[in-house]
């Protein structure tokens, strides 16, 4: 594909409107900063200055279609960052792999972005379903025993990490703890403003816990309407995805005590040199501290420069390659694509809320990290999903 020499074109296709606006327009700040920072060193390898291109998915798969389509053929990228919506980032795949565009998944992380229909074009710096899911169920089965919960219920987003979460989950509690009975599961579609109904249902079935999977704005309006109903003073809800995000808008109503799951929270890496400049880098320039989204986002765009530095060129097919099985330094330590999926060996986390007199919000005390490498799916489990 052509491209001028001066610069690297680089796409971001994020839902900037609708359910991932929160998460994506944190994303894109970071993105913008990793940029002028490499930018300000003279671009990539020192002379290809980058290009930015950001379009607005709508969180919204057939849009995602469309704007990609658009970024490669008239901006002519060579990389796209997106995208908020694990269907999204599904749908764009195979458009990035045709097109020979590399496709770096920032926040969405269904497995199978790259589990299945396999794109050696596509890399995900993001813990997948599949780790958040075994992470969490380590972690609350051993809270069930410990309290002697008996039986749970589930509610996801209905669309593409949501039910991918939920199955995983379901199936690994039936692994670590069958004693514990699922006894309903709900599905409110992504974009659900009003839980009312799914919260009355809940409380009549008097479940011991909840495992929720409902994340950006779709998630701010499920705690506001749990909050209303007192759910949580009836039924536990441990491991919800309660990320910086979260901690930051709710700081003031979220209760202190409650467990929860979260993808890259900056605080559990403050011994990263990385991590503390770029902290201090985002709090300089947008006067608080960066989110889950951020991190991860500002990692993808890191990813990119060292995969490019690796191959010694912009091309993407090089850069493609040096990135297979690559080990790269992130803000949350040094870390490598695994060569069967393209799937980074980062971790997942879950932990319970706490004030710190540190930060402004609460955030996680006795924080677990669950190491990639120990809780991402087996080869061989890849191996036979891409047969079937």
């Amino acid at each position: 594909m052509a491209c001028s020499s001066e610069f690297y074109n680089l796409g971001v296709a994020l839902g900037l409107t609708h359910t991932g606006a929160q998460y994506s327009k944190q994303a894109v700040e970071a993105i913008e900063l990793a940029i002028s920072q490499i930018n300000a060193e003279g671009g990539l390898l020192g002379k290809h200055t980058i290009k930015l291109f950001v379009s607005d998915t709508q969180t919204d798969a057939q849009v995602a279609v469309q704007v990609v389509e658009k970024l490669i053929a008239e901006n002519q990228v060579r990389c796209i960052i997106g995208t908020y919506s694990s269907a999204a980032a599904q749908a764009i795949k195979p458009i990035c792999r045709q097109s020979k565009v590399l496709h770096i998944a920032t926040i969405s992380n269904s497995e199978d972005i790259t589990k299945i229909d396999f794109s050696p074009y596509t890399f995900s710096v993001v813990p997948n379903t599949y780790m958040m899911a075994k992470g969490l169920v380590l972690g609350v089965s051993a809270l069930a025993r410990e309290k002697r919960w008996k039986t749970y219920a589930t509610i996801a987003s209905d669309y593409a990490w949501g039910r991918s979460s939920q199955n995983i989950q379901v199936e690994f509690m039936k692994q670590v703890a069958p004693e514990i009975e699922l006894v309903g599961a709900y599905w409110p579609k992504l974009g659900e403003t009003q839980f009312n109904a799914f919260i009355v249902a809940i409380m009549a079935l008097k479940p011991d816990f909840v495992l929720g999977t409902i994340g950006g704005a779709d998630n701010a309006f499920w705690m506001r309407d749990a909050r209303e109903y007192r759910l949580f003073k009836q039924i536990e809800y441990p491991g919800g995805l309660i990320s910086v995000s979260e901690l930051m808008e709710q700081a003031t109503s979220i209760p202190r005590g409650r467990y929860g799951r979260c993808r890259a929270p900056f605080f559990a890496h403050l011994d990263v040199p990385t991590m503390v400049q770029f902290v201090d880098a985002y709090k300089a320039k947008f006067d608080r501290y960066p989110t889950d989204w951020a991190v991860m986002s500002y990692d993808g765009v890191y990813a990119l420069k060292q995969g490019v530095e690796t191959a010694g060129s912009i091309d993407s097919e090089k850069v493609k390659n040096a990135m297979k099985g690559l080990s790269i330094n992130t803000t949350r330590g040094k870390l490598y694509f695994r060569d069967i999926d393209n799937q980074l060996s980062c971790s997942a986390y879950f932990g319970r809320i706490a004030d710190d007199p540190r930060y402004p919000m609460p955030v996680y005390e006795d924080l677990h990290e669950l190491k990639g490498p120990d809780i991402w799916r087996s080869e061989e489990e890849i191996l036979a999903a891409r047969r079937n």
